[in-house]
């Protein structure tokens, strides 16, 4: 479909119709070839940013995928970095592209870990969990935290209504309902459920206190404002 290495169209097909993890873990050899592997421009304007605000010690990847997110972990963090995800074969391919980090399998809506870390970021995983279950997911990765731990993660504007990626998204998004509604198991993966303003109102009921920057390196719109801003969110130093 995207390139001589990436998945055909019928490997896509048997991918949205199996589970959420069933589908990443067929996908796994072949992600990396697609589109939906977050843009090394996105995981660059992410460092930078972040990069003031440390050092870190130990660092997170929520969903880490194949582990995209590892590069910019790694040159952050002065200690261990970890990633978590619960598909097998993703979970493979990050094992063989960055041996030296440690991986955990594992529903991130139930983490192993409590007041470990000192950095967590996730890229492109949030359109995965319905709009109800981001305020537990949240409150895991502030479980996870120390005091004054951050959570940081990009997130995209809206495209303009008249826009064709506007309609694209939105007819994805109706794709999936239909699917879901009609076929099991469901595979969860929407691109409108995660406005910022809803996001931001569930980290704060997790306890975080919520700041954004833009990424002014992706680009602006044509209203001035920035394609892309940088969610951080603050574990309280003190309980």
């Amino acid at each position: 479909m995207f390139s001589p290495q990436g998945p055909s169209l019928r490997e896509l097909a048997i991918q949205a119709l199996s589970s959420v993890e069933r589908g990443y873990d067929l996908l796994a050899p072949k992600f990396d070839q697609t589109p939906f592997r977050t843009p090394e421009s996105v995981l660059g304007a992410t460092a930078d940013a972040l990069r003031p605000l440390g050092p870190f010690d130990q660092g997170l990847d929520v969903c880490c995928g194949t582990g995209a997110g590892m590069r910019i972990l790694k040159t952050l963090c002065q200690g261990p970095v970890t990633g978590v995800d619960f598909s097998t074969g993703m979970l493979a391919q990050a094992r063989r592209a960055h041996p030296d980090a440690q991986w955990v399998q594992a529903d991130v809506r139930a983490l192993p870990f409590a007041q470990t870390f000192d950095l967590a970021v996730t890229f492109g995983a949030l359109g995965h969990f319905l709009p109800a279950e981001r305020p537990a997911l949240f409150a895991e990765v502030h479980r996870t935290l120390r005091p004054g731990g951050l959570f940081a993660f990009p997130i995209g504007a809206p495209p303009p209504l008249m826009s064709g990626w506007y309609w694209a998204l939105l007819g994805f998004d109706l794709v999936m309902r239909v699917r879901n509604a009609v076929w099991r198991p469901p595979f969860v993966m929407y691109y409108r459920t995660c406005p910022l303003h809803a996001v931001r109102n569930d980290l704060t009921a997790a306890g975080f206190t919520v700041t954004t920057v833009p990424l002014t390196a992706l680009g602006r719109r044509e209203d001035g404002s920035p394609r892309y801003r940088l969610v951080l969110a603050r574990k309280a130093r003190t309980p």
